[in-house]
């Protein structure tokens, strides 16, 4: 085995640089790419998100890794990448327009936090994130679940439904409820705070739930999923839990301790050692 790669589980830990390490995968490898990458001067305390000494490096730091992505990624297949706006990180904008070039837009999901952060004087809290979801081309056809994603109706509202005299067949009325609500482009997951059990070393963790929802409607069980920025490993646990095959890159050796850490407990809990 190559140094800096751990097999464990379903799944490849590799210690690198994401651009430097996607050279040694195929084409359209990846049936999935779920990417979190820094922000550029967000977390003003963390090294790693202000290696740029201007906007204009880390737009041009970005397309570098992106196009490493989207030369592995499947025709079917989606990418997703976190990114936030706000006073200081309006460089977002200007990487969403310059990535939609690359590669076709496909959506843009907003990670509704539940609870918002950093109280201005003179706007609104802010409450979400974003991702922006690309795929292949403008012609390529992605997989989506849109079952795998349901949102349960509570007992209540199903009965109010079911009432309604509208539907000619109740039994197919009932079955469709039962399924739930097809969820929509605002994901309602809480963000992680500091006595948040899952919470694990990591400033910008992402919840689990979050994570599990894209994989769930965009791969299949035995699908390859990459996570170019895996951090503190949320989506190599939530693919290993989820019976998905993955790769993840993580450039700071303490992280992937915790990544690996963290998957091992996935895997033992599963009864796979």
């Amino acid at each position: 085995m190559e140094p800096g790669v751990i097999k464990i589980g379903h799944g490849t830990l590799i210690h690198g640089d994401a651009s430097t390490v996607l050279e040694s995968f195929p084409e359209q490898h990846f049936q999935l790419i779920i990417a979190d990458p820094p922000y550029f001067q967000v977390l003003v305390d963390e090294a790693w998100d202000n290696t740029w000494p201007s906007p204009e490096a880390y737009l041009e730091w970005s397309l570098q890794w992106v196009r490493a992505c989207k030369r592995v990624l499947k025709p079917d297949g989606l990418f997703y990448i976190f990114g936030q706006l706000g006073k200081r990180e309006h460089v977002w904008l200007h990487l969403c327009s310059l990535l939609t070039k690359e590669m076709q837009f496909h959506d843009m999901i907003i990670w509704d936090r539940a609870v918002g952060y950093n109280e201005r004087y003179d706007s609104f809290t802010s409450q979400y994130e974003m991702i922006l979801v690309l795929r292949a081309s403008e012609q390529a056809t992605p997989f989506f679940n849109k079952d795998a994603v349901r949102v349960p109706y509570d007992e209540k509202t199903i009965q109010m439904y079911l009432k309604d005299k509208r539907y000619k067949d109740p039994v197919a009325r009932a079955a469709h409820l039962e399924k739930g609500k097809y969820a929509t482009n605002i994901l309602r997951v809480p963000s992680l705070k500091g006595q948040s059990r899952e919470k694990i070393g990591h400033p910008s963790q992402k919840p689990i739930a979050l994570i599990q929802q894209l994989i769930a409607s965009s791969s299949r069980p035995g699908d390859l999923v990459l996570d170019p920025f895996l951090g503190s490993g949320t989506t190599a646990a939530a693919a290993e839990a989820s019976g998905r095959a993955w790769v993840g890159i993580e450039t700071n050796e303490d992280y992937l301790g915790i990544a690996q850490s963290r998957i091992a407990s996935v895997v033992a809990d599963l009864g796979l050692f």
